[in-house]
């Protein structure tokens, strides 16, 4: 089958799971969650087929590939949380967002060839791409986590948003573990790195690099400050929210200086 047509399926599949997943946040009669989730999880399976099935199991990390790539791990690490606890409205922000940069990937960037890898460097990206995925979902909850705080201050708690996500305190507990898991694996990215990346710090990979050690840096600091005083709520929530912002830096953030303005590979 066509990419083009399977990309159009996955696509598809990825909207109608969000618009299913939404309708009890704008309070509408809703199907059954499952169909909603097990939509996303066959745009998942066929996203990730279209990733590394199309270069035989390479990889294509340029910049709108790379994009594409980190939004199947996103999609596909909420449909898992989403085992363990009951966070679907992840999924209406998530799944049109791996809409959106799937269909850019196959629709509108330019072809690209997916860069050759030893097994270290693939190892290397696939601790970068957990870890990244583990903290975007972090980052999204703790939005949502300040939006449900603001909700019940307001008392609103007949509210869409508070009926879809579970209770607040289970919501922040479960944003705490996937800091501590993605902080795990971008350590592990940074140990990988400086073990196998040649020249870790030259001109083309020096931003990433101290980008992703200072994410590194504030990650550590707010679990720290969870496990030694407790740290919650407005403080937890913005310091999640700025590793995530140096962390996209880092990640998409040179490359796309390199390959989109200095027309580079990075």
């Amino acid at each position: 089958m066509p990419t083009s047509v399977l990309s159009a399926f996955a696509i598809l599949d990825y909207l109608v799971a969000a618009v299913l997943l939404a309708l009890p946040i704008a309070r509408l009669p809703a199907p059954a969650r499952g169909i909603g989730l097990g939509l996303a999880t066959l745009a998942a399976i066929v996203h990730g087929t279209l990733i590394f099935g199309m270069h035989r199991g390479g990889l294509d990390l340029h910049f709108f590939a790379a994009l594409s790539v980190g939004a199947f791990g996103i999609a596909a690490l909420t449909l898992l949380v989403n085992l363990f606890r009951p966070v679907a409205g992840l999924g209406v922000i998530v799944f049109p967002l791996a809409a959106l940069l799937l269909a850019i990937d196959v629709f509108v960037a330019p072809p690209t060839l997916p860069q050759p890898m030893e097994w270290q460097i693939k190892l290397h990206v696939a601790f970068a791409l957990l870890a990244y995925s583990l903290l975007s979902i972090a980052a999204l909850l703790a939005i949502l986590l300040s939006l449900q705080e603001r909700a019940l201050r307001l008392r609103r708690v007949d509210s869409g948003l508070i009926r879809a996500l579970p209770p607040l305190t289970l919501t922040e507990a479960l944003m705490f573990r996937l800091i501590a898991a993605g902080f795990v694996f971008l350590t592990l990215t940074l140990v990988s790195g400086v073990l196998f990346v040649d020249n870790l710090f030259a001109q083309h990979l020096v931003h990433k690099t101290v980008l992703s050690i200072a994410s590194w840096l504030v990650f550590g600091v707010l679990l720290f400050g969870r496990w030694r005083w407790g740290w919650r709520g407005r403080r937890a929530v913005r310091l999640t929210l700025v590793g995530m912002i140096v962390l996209l830096l880092a990640f998409f953030g040179s490359k796309f200086v390199l390959e989109l303005v200095l027309k580079r590979v990075g």
